[in-house]
């Protein structure tokens, strides 16, 4: 049996979980969220504790056993506490600010600003002028902004100029040699 998938989910207090058939909604203090499991794959919830089930041992449903529980644990993460990716800008001139409620402006060494567009759920803080904050409740979504925003300008090797995950460690180049 998967080691994840048969793992029981505890769901704190102030969250609530509905499962009806195929679909698990989940509410928390930071909103709502819902997930249809895939087929085969079914969920119940007793005393504050999720299970996740399959229905066979086929070999396709051992492999979305594990993901399905993960989902659902994501999801009450999420409504509970939330999820945050940090960024860094690395380079001189490199900047960001936030313009409006949903709106990421960017400086990053082109010769426009580079704006980005948060999707629904999904907000952007700016504590300082080379960090980023990207944060909301649905984990898949939050990895995906800041997958995207860090692609707009990668770290290069040469001088490590680029936008990077907090604490990514960036291996560098040593470049021509001079004579």
């Amino acid at each position: 049996m998967s080691r994840i998938g048969k793992s029981p989910i505890n769901v704190p207090a102030g969250v609530d979980v509905s499962i009806s058939g195929q679909t698990v909604t989940v509410k928390g203090t930071k909103g709502e969220l819902t997930h249809r499991l895939h087929d085969g794959i079914t969920a119940s919830i007793e005393d504050g504790v999720i299970t996740v089930d399959r229905a066979s041992e086929e070999r396709s449903l051992k492999a979305l056993h594990g993901l399905n529980r993960s989902l659902v644990d994501n999801m009450v993460t999420g409504v509970s506490q939330g999820f945050v990716k940090n960024l860094e800008i690395v380079g001189v001139g490199y900047r960001a600010a936030v313009k409006g409620n949903d709106h990421l402006d960017l400086a990053l060494g082109f010769s426009h600003p580079v704006s980005v567009k948060a999707p629904a759920g999904v907000t952007f803080e700016v504590p300082e002028p080379t960090k980023i904050s990207v944060i909301g409740i649905d984990k898949q979504a939050v990895g995906q902004v800041a997958a995207e925003i860090r692609d707009l300008r990668k770290p290069e090797p040469y001088k490590g100029k680029g936008v990077r995950y907090a604490g990514e460690r960036v291996i560098r180049k040593a470049g021509k040699a001079g004579k």
